[in-house]
């Protein structure tokens, strides 16, 4: 690999650090207690908010459907995730630094195979978070459930709930993207040599 493409693959590596500046994902929720709005922020390592009520207040809607309160206690996933995010990001700088192009391609799909793990879980816990519901709940509707939207908007009786992803993903997407360009253009700057002996043209 060039020396551009190792500073590419260290760069794509270190971009996933945007994750420890910016949350991840966002939810965002109307309703008519909250006709401004409340934003839950996602972060890598926490639960936060637009302002330091919004969890708060989060739970005392989810309260009213008899929806489990949240909490970054009851994720698990909080507590160990910054360490995978460093491991890639440690790996990622090795890759760059060693400059081989299966290595990046495997650094790729292991970043590739972890994103889509982290986007199930959440998918899974908002689903947990939907159905679980208190049967002793203020507001009952048979067969209602209240699963958050994992992407894009939804009304919720008279919720409406917009997820998105927020500034944290970027770095996935720049580090999964910048990786790939990096893989792509080691491939297109392979050094082919003649064997002058056999005549054969090898590829290395």
């Amino acid at each position: 690999m060039k020396i551009y493409q190792k500073v590419l693959m260290i760069v794509a590596a270190l971009s996933l650090g945007l994750l420890f500046v910016f949350p991840m994902w966002k939810i965002y929720l109307k309703a008519p207690q909250y006709p401004e709005g409340l934003e839950l922020h996602i972060w890598v390592n926490k639960l936060g908010g637009s302002s330091e009520s919004v969890l708060q207040n989060f739970n005392i809607l989810n309260h009213y459907i008899g929806m489990e309160p949240i909490h970054a206690e009851s994720f698990a996933e909080l507590k160990f995730m910054p360490y995978i995010v460093i491991a890639f990001m440690v790996t990622g700088v090795l890759v760059g630094l060693i400059g081989r192009r299966k290595l990046v391609l495997g650094w790729s799909a292991m970043l590739m195979v972890a994103g889509a793990a982290g986007i199930l879980d959440f998918y899974l816990w908002l689903v947990k978070f939907g159905t679980n519901l208190d049967p002793k709940a203020a507001i009952k509707v048979p067969g209602m459930t209240y699963i958050p939207p994992l992407l894009g908007n939804k009304q919720l009786l008279n919720f409406e709930a917009l997820s998105l992803p927020a500034l944290g993903s970027l770095g996935i997407f720049l580090a999964i993207s910048l990786s790939l360009v990096v893989y792509y253009f080691s491939l297109k700057n392979k050094t082919v040599t003649r064997d002058i002996s056999s005549g054969k043209v090898l590829v290395r």
